[in-house]
């Protein structure tokens, strides 16, 4: 299992996780784990394998790891706090307007579906800022009668709260889901995104806490992937 380290001392790791690699160990899953590859590489034996928070199978970027139990708990309690920022990338259906904004709503399991998440009364209170870098139109299939466009917004979103699937579920609400979204852009948009869009186009960009150990700011940077870079690039290419 290749998995990049952006830094490493003697009580913290961070990864960029490659996507595709589920995180925690479950029941449900056979393949192997980030949690199995921390276990076999490291030998951290305390909660989740010291794996402070998660992110989806799908999704790519920073994943903080804690060597120590000390540590582990200090910088759950930073997340608890929402001490922790952190900044996503994600590609997303249509021109994004207003250029930013914030999405302000509930999330909370489905009723009729307790493996979904969405906007629900009682659920829990979730803040996601957003800003639009950039919108293009994308060669998303060419076939004999000519090309399909459709148009898609490159956006920065900024998580206050981290409840799960909070990215995918308000991005959904606002009527503009992630590409490739399996769960929340339909089974057709999203059927018709993995002929050009391989995975949920969600990564998490950046982060900065404070180190556990020295009390100092930390700041890292997991460098764009190329499958999500691969369709940025060639918006206007293929054009």
């Amino acid at each position: 299992m290749d998995i990049p380290i952006l830094y490493e001392d003697e009580i913290l790791l961070v990864i960029n996780k490659p996507p595709g690699i589920v995180v925690n160990r479950a029941d449900t899953v056979s393949d192997r784990t980030v949690e199995d590859w921390v276990r076999d590489t490291y030998h951290i034996t305390i909660d989740r394998a010291g794996i402070v928070h998660r992110i989806d199978k799908e999704t790519s970027g920073i994943l903080l790891i804690a060597k120590t139990p000390e540590a582990f708990g200090e910088l759950q309690r930073q997340f608890k706090a929402r001490e922790v920022k952190k900044t996503y990338l994600a590609l997303v259906h249509g021109n994004l307007v207003p250029a930013q904004g914030e999405i302000r709503a509930p999330v909370g399991r489905l009723p009729w579906n307790p493996e979904r998440f969405g906007i629900v009364p009682g659920g829990k209170e979730a803040v996601t800022r957003y800003k639009v870098v950039s919108r293009q139109s994308s060669v998303v299939r060419k076939s004999e009668s000519g090309k399909l466009i459709a148009d898609s917004s490159f956006v920065e979103l900024y998580p206050e709260t981290g409840r799960t699937h909070q990215i995918r579920v308000h991005l959904k609400y606002i009527n503009h889901p992630i590409i490739g979204d399996y769960l929340y852009a339909g089974r057709k948009v999203s059927r018709s995104d993995r002929v050009w869009a391989p995975r949920v186009m969600l990564h998490a960009w950046k982060i900065s806490f404070t180190h556990p150990g020295t009390g100092k700011t930390l700041a890292f940077e997991a460098p764009i992937p190329q499958d999500m870079n691969r369709i940025i690039q060639s918006d206007q290419s293929d054009q």
